[in-house]
């Protein structure tokens, strides 16, 4: 099953846990990533801004709400039906993050949260970014913390605790499983190093002047304790500031 095909899936399940402040959907999203990624944008209003996989649409509708001028793009067309109703003042189309329909030069901001790590190679995507933007324009992408992802569990008789494997590892992929309806729905993810981001990054002809690792905010203690206090001791998340030189 494609990424496309699993969103369409998942969209619905996805987008009502988000909107009830129910699970894990919504403590990742609304509690976690979103804030540290929408923290370092500023201010925002009056900028034109691409949202590249914009999912059903929240980051649009926040942006929106601060003034910008948004364009969202995501290869799930059930997400994109949702984007729609969820901000109607934004323009949505279903598109592929490796191929970007739009003019050079045409963005003062581009987007992409949580969208890099389903594509195997960053070339084409990157190239794509840099071009849409204006001189100087603004990148920011959040990502899987390249150290957490490689975390794996592990038991010694009545311990459990954790390590990391396979950091430099890059050439399988891994999967996420998403449970929707007793059924295990898997997402193929690929893994990078923080070396091989960067290098990237500026391959590419950005220059980074902001980080975040991904801090879950502090009503998330008492919604979801568990998760809260694993989180304070590893960021699944980091997001990335960049600036098109």
């Amino acid at each position: 099953m494609s990424t496309a095909d699993t969103y369409d899936v998942l969209a619905k399940g996805y987008y009502e846990a988000i909107k009830h402040k129910q699970g894990i959907s919504y403590f990742h999203h609304c509690l976690l990533e979103l804030p540290s990624t929408l923290k370092l944008l500023g201010n925002v209003n009056g900028k034109k801004i691409l949202d590249v996989g914009c999912g059903p649409g929240l980051y649009a509708s926040s942006l929106i709400k601060k003034g910008a001028v948004v364009k969202g793009m995501d290869i799930s067309k059930e997400f994109i039906g949702i984007a729609k109703k969820e901000a109607p003042a934004a323009e949505f189309i279903i598109g592929d993050a490796e191929k970007l329909p739009y003019k050079n030069s045409e963005f003062d901001i581009v987007i992409a949260p949580l969208v890099l790590h389903y594509l195997n190679s960053w070339d084409e995507a990157l190239k794509g970014i840099y071009a849409v933007l204006k001189r100087g324009g603004i990148f920011i992408i959040s990502h899987c913390n390249p150290l957490s992802e490689k975390r794996k569990g592990k038991k010694w008789f009545f311990k459990k605790f954790s390590v990391i494997e396979g950091y430099f590892d890059e050439d399988t992929k891994y999967f996420l499983w998403w449970i929707r309806k007793n059924k295990k729905i898997p997402l193929v993810r690929y893994h990078k190093t923080y070396a091989t981001i960067i290098k990237l990054f500026i391959k590419y002809g950005f220059e980074i002047i902001d980080y975040e690792d991904c801090k879950p905010l502090p009503e998330a203690k008492e919604l979801f304790p568990t998760k809260y206090k694993t989180y304070l001791n590893y960021p699944p998340f980091c997001a990335w500031k960049l600036r098109k030189i």
